[in-house]
């Protein structure tokens, strides 16, 4: 939570958010309908735009935080793949 806290991306969406409220609260004060429900779409708006660039910023951290490993084998020894794969074999011991 306290991450949060120093979010600029927080503080921008609460910024909007406050502004949108602004709005909501001028259009009703004089009569304007139209800008009250502006206001709400606003509101929504901001919140949803935060969700989204919180899940982007996230998505981002957890691939790059994931590795992919390879193998590449040039043998058909299933004793040789086993091992290279941390397997048992079926092969019998001598």
């Amino acid at each position: 939570m306290a991450s949060k806290l120093t979010s600029r991306k927080f503080w921008v969406a609460v910024a909007a958010a406050l502004g949108s409220i602004g709005t909501g609260i001028a259009g009703m004060v004089i009569g304007d309908i139209d800008l009250t429900k502006l206001g709400a779409i606003l509101l929504v708006l901001s919140g949803g735009i935060y969700a989204f660039c919180e899940a982007y910023v996230d998505g981002k951290s957890l691939s790059a935080n994931t590795t992919t490993t390879s193998l590449s084998a040039n043998t058909t020894d299933k004793a040789i793949v086993a091992k290279a794969l941390g397997g048992e074999t079926n092969e019998p011991k001598e």
